[in-house]
């Protein structure tokens, strides 16, 4: 019977004996399938195939490597070689370089090593995505044909997440979201805020899920008048948008009439609350994506939401669109961005490597590569990656310190409307206006001491304040 699976974060230990690796007893050995397991629970199976997923081993265990990658991060003696009898000289060559690439790349979880053979996620330059993606990488098992396979897969996935938080390091969070909802209002929809939003498709559900058939007018109507007690701002225009949404989701069955309105008819897969609110969660996404706005799980989540609890939602949505082209095309708005910035940082260097992982075949039939587009691939992927940690930690100008206003603005210096008037904020915490009265005091009184401090800076506008509050005089000594 099948062993389950540990989780992602449980890397650094053995998943059958949970004993942490060593390089004494418990050493990792990756299988072709990317599972790892300890020598000593590997030398027990009953058959030979993974505890996990029954997939055959092909090779002697014996004679399968030790995943060095793994070993450094426990704080293990690492030797300097481990000798690997393949075909010929040339690709144990070209093994040992991709090898090399690999537990590279590894030390990047470094930060991560906690104990017990659990990662600790804190201090990582690499998001929580991109650290899933390595993680998959370091458990591939080179030497085994499969296993050389999913790692050309990896390689690629790790190259399109770099792409993705390139582009994300280079995006104004706050024009974002009034990029996004202007291409939202551009094709006709509307999003109302997280509260509002989801009580309009909850009242949508109720008045349809029964498989009812209504013109939009009539529906539009029912939902208005449901929503008016707790939300006076809405609309029949506003809530038409919100239906104009889940028209273009494909969530209606239209029936047509001779000169009268179409009816609209939920379909059957969408009478769900949760059903209907992934398709419309993924048409917002997909509207993001036709603009050309990248934008993270974390973003989504505070955006639609005005939590971070929805990420994982959101990032299984934003996978399911992914195209194989996907990626080619992430590279080319990469290119528009850098030259638009001026790329102080040279990431251009970066599009060579870049094309050659988009154009790894994703396909899990994909032909097994040689051993030189392994290298290749491997050296490709770690050079993208370390340009995205040099481009973090010298570049970037994303801080996770809070945004500090300019002089004279009026950041934060007024409550929020969507908290106020919708019960969430579906910008989070980039929003501009403040969300508690603790808040709301803090800015205005920094903003006062801002202004006094620019008074003080400048003569000519002292002399104007003098002039126009001549009462105030003795504050301003000359």
């Amino acid at each position: 019977m099948p062993v389950q699976a540990a989780q992602w974060t449980e890397f650094l230990s053995c998943p059958i004996c949970y004993n942490e690796f060593d390089e004494n007893v418990h050493k990792p050995i990756s299988l072709g399938c990317s599972h790892t397991v300890c020598k000593t629970c590997l030398n027990k199976l009953h058959r030979k195939a993974c505890p996990f997923d029954q997939t055959a081993i092909n090779t002697d265990i014996d004679v399968l490597p030790v995943n060095f990658a793994l070993l450094q991060l426990v704080g293990a003696q690492v030797p300097d070689h481990q000798s690997i009898k393949l075909s010929n000289l040339g690709e144990n060559k070209h093994y040992e370089i991709a090898k090399k690439c690999v537990e590279d790349l590894a030390l990047y979880l470094k930060p991560l090593s906690g104990g017990k053979g659990v990662a600790s996620l804190n201090q990582s330059a690499l998001s929580r995505p991109m650290q899933r993606k390595l993680v998959t990488l370091v458990n591939c098992q080179l030497v085994e044909e499969e296993g050389r396979v999913r790692a050309m897969r990896a390689a690629r996935s790790l190259g399109e997440r770099t792409v993705t938080e390139l582009i994300l390091q280079h995006q104004n969070p706050q024009q974002l979201s009034a990029n996004l909802w202007a291409a939202v209002r551009a094709r006709g929809c509307q999003f109302l805020g997280p509260a509002m939003q989801e009580e309009a498709l909850k009242l949508v559900l109720l008045a349809l899920e029964d498989g009812s058939a209504l013109s939009r007018k009539v529906l539009v109507l029912f939902v208005v008048q449901r929503l008016e007690p707790r939300f006076p701002q809405a609309s029949k225009t506003s809530i038409g948008h919100v239906v104009q949404l889940l028209y273009r989701a494909s969530c209606f069955k239209v029936t047509k009439r001779d000169e009268d309105s179409s009816l609209m008819q939920l379909k059957e897969e969408f009478r769900s609350y949760e059903a209907l609110r992934r398709e419309h969660d993924a048409q917002i996404v997909h509207i993001a994506m036709e603009a050309g706005l990248r934008i993270s799980p974390e973003q989504w989540s505070s955006l639609l939401y005005g939590d971070l609890a929805h990420k994982s939602h959101m990032q299984s949505i934003i996978d399911k669109l992914q195209s194989p082209e996907s990626f080619a095309k992430s590279v080319q708005e990469l290119t528009i961005v850098l030259q638009r910035t001026g790329d102080p940082a040279n990431l251009n260097r970066l599009r060579p490597h870049l094309e050659l992982l988009a154009n790894i075949d994703p396909n899990p039939d994909a032909v097994s590569p040689t051993w030189e587009q392994l290298e290749n691939a491997m050296v490709a992927v770690k050079t993208v990656v370390h340009g995205l940690v040099d481009f973090i930690q010298n570049y970037s100008r994303k801080g996770h310190e809070t945004p500090q206003p300019q002089p004279n603005s009026k950041y934060k210096t007024s409550m929020c409307r969507d908290l106020r008037q919708q019960g969430g904020c579906p910008r989070g915490t980039n929003c501009t206006f403040a969300h508690s009265q603790e808040e709301l005091e803090k800015y205005r009184l920094r903003n006062k001491k801002i202004n006094a401090t620019e008074v003080l800076k400048q003569p000519g506008k002292l002399f104007q304040v003098q002039m126009e509050f001549p009462v105030q005089k003795t504050l301003f000594p000359s």
